[in-house]
């Protein structure tokens, strides 16, 4: 798939950041000599929208762990989180893991996700300004431009839940959240409202909604990369779910997922490497395109030949691997300590020998012969070329069917029917053919909120779950029953560091003068 390589216009490479107002945010574009050239025809217009996607998996910020969308997944999403820890991890991971860094706006990590984010925005909103006037059939200016907004939609809503409050403590939205940039350029605005926020993504979400319905277009069947209706239904789905807007959740979770049935159990076992029935929207990867060691695969998959990997394999929480039923083929995913009669594990760090390691390569042969073996390290997620190619996962029909199930609760809606929607994921997927959901109240919220857990491990949930809940981050370490080194065996309480919100990076307050 070659399609990603002829990018040639609009593709943001770089952050210029200086002491001059007008430009610490802007964008170097590739090859590109002004709008009018870039989208004087469709045909630019759609490599621009192409490139949208290729900044999703890049290497950013000159270091090898930042890579487009599979770093706030790895970073926010999956280390700040309750539910994932690494083999023989360093201390020095506890500024990120524990949260640390939040209340300082001179952190990279703390400028990561802005500097991401504006980047897509900033190409998409260029897109906009200028598509209608590019020569072409209007319906491929009107699906274009869906596109377009399709993805300011997207990184809104991921910056609104770094950057803003919890819906539950923003006052119903009227807390400081983000910067609105709308307008094609860098201008200096104000830090705009959550609620602000989440007006623009709806605004996005229903233009772009309305213009792929009368475009009459759809993406290649095979680019699941690429942005479409189902994908700014699933958006819908989230963006509203976090803005606690329970019946918009229910609807566009019911149709951004009613084309994608829930894979089988011999699709779940083959690697969440590469789009299938269920997949909605993905990060593209390939051979060809790769970006070697800086890749999200290159950081978590079983078999990649990265030190990142190889040293520090990913685990899953010990507590979260006991929830899961032995019936159930989730907990095959990850190496059982006691799979085994042979297997010895050291009791303070979950690490494994030689004999260890010959047995996870019984199972797997595709792990290194150089890797190390850990206790509850995980088999779901694999690469399928070295160090790290794989396609990452961005929306997949189970978590917008448990977002309609959360929805349903929060509206008081029949236990049944949240029952139904449980037993479907889990019970009639094949997952746990024994499982039978019959619980009620309180207890049918706990599950929904152990079957997202269990369900979406590793995919970069964990954070934003928690966040969303106002639950505590609590980790055990492995003398108190746990898998946690003790540096990052800590409880974090919602009301604690920063309150979970991100604070605006300083390359942003140094040089917009109408940010406090």
């Amino acid at each position: 798939m070659k399609i990603l390589n002829k990018i040639k216009v609009l593709v943001a490479t770089a952050v210029v950041l200086s002491s001059c107002a007008k430009d610490y945010l802007d964008t170097a574009p590739t090859n590109a000599t002004g709008p009018d050239v870039a989208f004087e025809n469709v045909e630019n217009a759609k490599a621009a929208v192409n490139g949208l996607a290729r900044l999703m998996k890049r290497q950013y910020l000159s270091s090898q762990g930042f890579n487009g969308e599979g770093t706030i997944k790895m970073y926010y999403g999956n280390y700040m989180g309750n539910h994932f820890t690494a083999g023989g991890m360093g201390s020095s991971w506890s500024l990120v893991m524990n949260m640390d860094f939040l209340a300082n706006p001179t952190s990279t990590y703390t400028f990561y996700p802005w500097y991401y984010y504006y980047m897509i925005i900033t190409n998409a909103n260029a897109i906009i300004a200028n598509i209608d006037n590019a020569s072409g059939a209007q319906n491929q200016k009107d699906f274009l431009k869906a596109q377009a907004l399709t993805f300011r939609a997207y990184s809104y809503m991921m910056l609104a839940q770094i950057y803003g409050d919890r819906w539950a403590d923003s006052n119903n939205g009227a807390t400081k959240a983000v910067v609105l940039r709308v307008n094609e350029g860098i201008e200096d605005l104000p830090l705009s409202t959550l609620a602000e926020t989440y007006d623009l993504i709806y605004e996005d979400l229903n233009t772009a909604i309305s213009l792929y319905n009368s475009s009459g277009l759809d993406r290649n069947a095979n680019n699941n990369y690429e942005v479409n209706l189902d994908v700014a239904y699933a958006i819908y789905a989230r963006a509203a779910l976090n803005k606690e807007d329970y019946v918009n959740a229910e609807k566009y979770a019911k149709l951004a997922r009613a084309k994608y049935p829930l894979m089988s159990v011999a699709e779940y076992k083959s690697g969440f490497s590469n789009p299938n029935k269920e997949w909605i929207w993905s990060v593209f990867d390939s051979s060809d395109e790769t970006i070697y060691f800086y890749s999200y695969q290159a950081y978590i998959a079983y078999n990649s030949t990265a030190s990142a990997v190889r040293t520090t394999p990913k685990c899953i929480s010990k507590e979260l691997y006991d929830q899961i039923p032995a019936t159930d083929i989730r907990k095959d995913l990850f190496l059982s300590p006691t799979a085994d009669p042979s297997l010895v594990f050291k009791p303070n760090t979950g690490e494994g020998e030689a004999n260890e390691l010959a047995y996870i390569r019984g199972l797997y042969p595709d792990i290194p012969s150089n890797a190390k073996a850990y206790a509850y390290m995980q088999f779901k997620i694999k690469a399928n070329d070295m160090p790290g190619v794989g396609h990452t996962n961005n929306f997949r029909s189970s978590e917008l069917l448990l977002i309609e199930a959360e929805a349903k609760y929060k509206q008081n809606k029949p236990a049944s029917e949240i029952q139904a929607l449980l037993n479907e994921l889990t019970r009639d997927s094949g997952r746990d053919p024994g499982y039978n959901c019959t619980l009620t109240g309180q207890a049918l919220f706990d599950e929904i909120k152990k079957y997202r857990a269990i369900e979406l491990w590793g995919e970069g949930f964990d954070w934003f779950d928690l966040k969303r809940w106002g639950d505590p981050v609590k980790r055990k370490s492995f003398s108190n029953g746990g898998n946690f080194a003790s540096t990052f065996a800590v409880t974090i309480q919602p009301n604690e560091k920063n309150k979970w919100r991100v604070v605006t990076p300083a390359k942003e307050t140094d040089y917009n003068p109408l940010i406090d």
